[in-house]
């Protein structure tokens, strides 16, 4: 898959390069230092997932990723940064990434983001999808209403992992479920939430008070 990476830190585009290069799976084609620019690279090269940093100068990483996913939405965004502010996440999230991950993470862990974005589906770093969680609980009881009512208990079980983080593999291998079940649980609880992806599942679960 094509890549492109967008950073205001030429070292931190160096390493990104020279590690994402070494997947079998993976090639960057191109490097932005800054929102304007990771516009038109996205726009020339046609990437299929963008690595995106959120604080940048000029443009930030938020806004290009805006630009990026109204001019070509099929276009797969990971923001990858040091930013964990609450407010940050859900505005990139809402602007269209797929993916967020945190600067630090291993390699492997950061591809494995990648691959998941590039699949179609969504991916949060586990610290983020916590910190979202701690910050978006609400302290009033689960309301009974609503579509979350509709959910099953295992459903819900499916859906408290999700939250957390976990991929369809984790999530079996917590709930003793064949990745198949898994994906079918998943689909389900979209279905009833009304969301497209994980992603939007997890905030509305949040925000609806349907997980601990």
């Amino acid at each position: 898959m094509k890549l492109l990476v967008v950073d205001d830190d030429p070292m931190m585009r160096l390493g990104l390069t020279a590690a994402l290069n070494n997947q079998t799976d993976m090639a960057v084609v191109g490097e932005a230092a800054d929102g304007w620019q990771g516009i038109e690279l996205a726009a020339d090269l046609k990437p299929d997932v963008v690595l995106m940093d959120v604080g940048m100068p000029g443009k930030d990483g938020i806004e290009a990723t805006q630009a990026i996913k109204a001019a070509t939405p099929d276009i797969r965004i990971v923001m990858l940064t040091s930013h964990t502010n609450e407010t940050e996440i859900i505005a990139a999230l809402s602007g269209g990434a797929d993916a967020y991950c945190i600067k630090g993470t291993d390699v492997e862990t950061l591809a494995n983001a990648i691959r998941v974005a590039a699949s179609g589906a969504a991916y949060l770093d586990p610290q983020i999808a916590q910190k979202v969680l701690q910050n978006l609980t609400p302290s009033r009881p689960k309301p009974q209403g609503g579509n979350g009512a509709l959910l099953s208990a295992r459903e819900l079980e499916v859906l408290q992992l999700i939250v957390e983080g976990f991929n369809n593999t984790e999530i079996g291998q917590q709930l003793y479920l064949s990745p198949n079940t898994v994906k079918t649980y998943v689909k389900g609880i979209m279905n009833k939430l009304v969301v497209s992806d994980r992603v939007q599942a997890a905030v509305a679960a949040v925000r609806q008070g349907l997980v601990e």
